[in-house]
């Protein structure tokens, strides 16, 4: 999924924060129990520094303050936890800014690993690598206290609905899959999205659900409608974002499943996403 800004559909450019100057590529060290993760085996970009990526602006509850450095939110504390475990700290971590549709094309990137709300699509790893999942996705509705939507509690009652999504994502396959007589609204960005809410454009916006519960604070009578059913026995996931072939998705895949294993992700999933206890599932 993608529902949070990005400038441009069409922009290509990249607003880089700290520069960095490819190294040789290597795979990572092996030994008799695996791959060597530590830093000191690790081919990065910049020699001793690990580089992430992520969309400019970059918006709750995944960054806080369009400052994806200060280690606040749920995709940020998950990259220095990640970092942390691959043995890089402090000013190791560096940060670069990239539109999302560019962190996900082919070609070379000028990230290590790039944290944007990426689910795991098959079309998605023909162009890039994923890591491990590390947060398993729900698409909800939002809306305000004055639309139509706001009555609704059931699926057959979205179907009357116009519906928006943000173009390109995984929330507007699932708007597309409520079946709603009305074509879906594409919008380019999360702000003219929430414009066309607020103005009557449209009745509800499908977002994942720690989005929705964003929005919703953000919206003058914001209401969360409810949640969509997955529809497959699979949940959506988030992945971490790397190069094709990077010799490095091993590594940022063992550190992201020992995370999961120790408990860490839980906690920050805790800590900085919305509960889902207010939202309901539409049946």
């Amino acid at each position: 999924m993608r529902i949070t800004s990005m400038s441009s559909l069409v922009a290509a450019g990249l607003i880089v924060l700290a520069g960095c100057a490819p190294a040789d590529e290597k795979p990572a060290a092996t030994g008799s129990s695996g791959p060597q993760c530590d830093k000191a085996s690790l081919s990065t970009l910049s020699a001793g520094t690990f580089t992430f990526g992520t969309d400019q602006p970059a918006y709750p509850p995944w960054f806080v303050d369009d400052a994806p450095a200060n280690g606040k939110g749920y995709e940020s504390a998950v990259a220095y936890a990640v970092a942390d475990k691959l043995g890089y700290k402090g000013d190791a971590v560096t940060w670069v800014r990239v539109p999302f549709n560019a962190a996900i094309a082919p070609g070379p990137k000028t990230f290590d690993a790039n944290l944007n709300e990426f689910s795991i699509t098959d079309e998605r790893r023909q162009a890039v690598d994923f890591s491990s999942p590390y947060y398993d996705v729900t698409q909800a509705l939002v809306t305000v206290k004055s639309s139509p939507a706001a009555a609704v509690k059931t699926l057959a009652g979205l179907k009357s609905l116009k519906l928006g999504a943000q173009v390109g994502t995984t929330s507007y396959t699932a708007a597309q899959a409520v079946g709603a007589s009305a074509p879906i609204a594409v919008y380019n960005n999360n702000d003219d999205a929430k414009a066309a809410l607020t103005n009557g454009q449209i009745d509800a916006l499908v977002l994942d659900l720690p989005t929705a519960f964003e929005v919703e604070s953000e919206l003058t009578d914001g209401l969360i409608v409810g949640q969509l059913p997955t529809g497959t026995d699979k949940p959506e996931q988030f992945g971490i974002v790397l190069d094709k072939g990077s010799p490095l998705t091993i590594c940022v895949s063992k550190a992201v499943d020992e995370l999961a294993a120790d408990g860490t992700l839980a906690k920050l999933q805790q800590q900085w996403l919305a509960e889902a206890g207010a939202a309901p599932v539409l049946k």
